[in-house]
């Protein structure tokens, strides 16, 4: 556990307590202030159990799992169906980042975890389990979606009200995902993440897309569920696909962040919301500053290349995403800046990113005020919860009054 003194706080994280502070605020996201903000991080991980998937999969997938190889020369790596192989370096974590590092695996730990920083609700995503979707083998994916699936559910269900886990689909085949949307959705998931890219891999125009009709009868299924639907960084192609010098950062931006732009393109732009009007969907841990550009190119687009684009829409593009879409962020300032000018406010999702190291956790209160000042109290209000609220159907007056009880 990290103590709330500024002490416990080591050098390198030291800066994650530099606050402007909160003057003039009528509240605030500080977890002791009374009349707190309601906040709903909508992305968060746990720490699924080594084994879990070894543990379940039939012995014919067994050897086809992630692993770790050591070469001639006792080098470690990381050998993952679909990804290149990657140099497993070893890791000497201190203070803070060590604790993240093992943080999010007991429901119990969560529940204290997220009061120390003000969290009322969370959704919970794969952590290890982000690599389910490497395959293009469909059953082999679906099979380690529904082993997510049912862990995810057994572990977190009962806390449904404010703890609530992501539904893994596999999308490679769409029979399979349709299925399985439907046992999960009366399970009672609150959504299902797609993968960014529905086929594995890199680009490849034979492999089908979300905007093709292939897909109508998925979302109709969503729809009749209602329930979201989201697309996490990291999913749907190579994230590694730089090595070497500045390789973290490529990586991190160009190949996990960037990659969510596809699906969005892909709904607004194709009739798909139009022919399902009630979809909404998320796009997680990508950031926002990027989102008041893409809204402009997907118009420009439609404006200039009109004889090539179809088919012709009753709304533009950005419309489409302002009625339906979402994305969510940690730490993003400039996006921010921008939410009120581009009219997206009720479209940004805030997140702590619990408990990985991109994200603010423990010190979340400090990041916000960092990031917020600007911002109105009704602004804040509905990008720290009231957003999620709405798209994953989470109870208000119920994660309201929870906070005056000492019942998890």
């Amino acid at each position: 556990m990290i103590e709330e003194t500024s002490t416990s706080t080591d050098q390198p994280n030291r800066w994650r307590l530099e606050s402007p502070g909160h003057q003039g605020w009528p509240r605030t996201a500080r977890p002791d202030d009374a009349n707190k903000y309601l906040m709903i991080s909508a992305d968060c991980h746990c720490q699924e159990p080594g084994g879990l998937w070894h543990k379940y999969l039939p012995e014919e997938y067994q050897k086809r799992l992630p692993r770790i190889e050591v070469d001639a020369n006792g080098v470690k790596w990381v050998t993952a169906e679909g990804m290149q192989r990657s140099r497993l370096l070893d890791s000497h974590l201190e203070g803070e980042d060590k604790v993240r590092n093992v943080a999010g695996a007991d429901p119990q730990d969560r529940i204290k975890d997220h009061r120390r920083d003000g969290v009322d609700a969370e959704i919970i995503f794969p952590n290890k389990g982000l690599s389910m979707w490497a395959t293009q083998d469909a059953r082999f994916g679906a099979a380690q979606c529904q082993i997510w699936n049912d862990w995810a559910w057994e572990t977190f269900g009962k806390y449904n009200e404010f703890m609530s886990p992501i539904a893994a689909i596999m999308t490679a085949d769409v029979e399979l995902a349709i299925s399985e949307i439907r046992r999960v959705a009366k399970l009672g998931f609150r959504g299902v993440n797609l993968p960014c890219k529905p086929i594995f891999g890199g680009h490849d125009a034979r492999h089908p897309n979300y905007n093709m009709a292939l897909y109508d009868p998925m979302w109709q299924v969503i729809q009749d569920c209602d329930i979201a639907i989201t697309f996490h960084i990291s999913t749907g192609r190579d994230p590694r696909a730089a090595r070497k010098d500045g390789g973290a950062v490529i990586n991190y931006v160009a190949h996990a962040l960037a990659p969510t732009v596809e699906p969005m393109a892909a709904l607004c732009s194709s009739g798909v919301l139009e022919r399902f009007p009630k979809l909404r969907f998320a796009l997680i841990e990508c950031g926002i500053g990027w989102v008041p550009w893409a809204l402009e190119a997907m118009d420009e687009a439609y404006r200039k290349h009109h004889m090539w684009a179809l088919p012709k829409l009753k709304k533009l593009p950005s419309d489409y995403f302002r009625e339906h879409g979402a994305a969510s962020f940690q730490d993003d300032p400039i996006g921010l800046e921008l939410a009120v000018k581009h009219d997206l406010v009720d479209n940004f999702l805030w997140a702590n990113d619990y408990p990985h190291h991109e994200g603010s956790w423990p010190h979340s209160a400090q990041s916000i005020e960092r990031q917020m000042q600007h911002l109105s109290d009704d602004q804040r209000a509905r990008i720290l919860g009231l957003n999620a609220a709405r798209i994953f159907k989470f109870d208000v007056g119920r994660l309201l009054q929870r906070r005056n009880t000492s019942v998890n």
